[in-house]
């Protein structure tokens, strides 16, 4: 009986290592990731600080933070687009991207990147949500030349 479950346990681990390098085999032995594109620098960015149109143009920033931005949390959209004065704080080492969610996550706006020092006044919307709909405004940060994340930052507002 102890050499028969022997026998079987033997025979199951092998049928298994020949799964593994079956599956290694006809994938190629790696798992097939999409190429990473960086973001484009945004042509409409521009140098210097924003004029904001009303007080709340805010600064979005807390310690241990890679970066500060400033953004106007209130979106009212117009013509497919919206004022958000959105800034990169010239203090920053990071590029800053803005994107613009529904609530389940799908991308109604986005912006290009920001170096350090510039803003974009106007987001033009790929899908202007519709008066009253709760969207998030994402903030994500880059190192420079790597691409890799600095942080990010969601703000939950809604669209006017």
């Amino acid at each position: 009986m102890k050499k028969k479950t022997v026998f079987i346990f033997s025979a199951v681990c092998a049928l298994a290592v020949v799964a593994m390098i079956l599956a290694l085999v006809l994938t190629g032995g790696t798992a097939e990731q999409e190429e990473f594109v960086p973001p484009e620098f945004d042509s409409a960015a521009q140098s210097g600080v924003p004029e904001a149109a009303d007080k709340s143009w805010t600064q979005i920033y807390r310690d241990g933070m890679n970066f500060s931005a400033h953004i106007c949390g209130k979106v009212v959209i117009k013509d497919g687009s919206a004022d958000l004065f959105f800034s990169s704080d010239s203090s920053n080492n990071v590029w800053l991207r803005l994107r613009i969610l529904d609530e389940s996550g799908n991308i109604l706006a986005e912006t290009g990147l920001l170096k350090p020092g510039e803003y974009l006044k106007t987001v033009e919307f790929i899908s202007p949500p519709p008066s009253g709909t709760k969207i998030k405004l994402k903030i994500m940060a880059y190192e420079p030349q790597t691409y890799y994340s600095a942080g990010a930052v969601t703000l939950n507002t809604t669209a006017e």
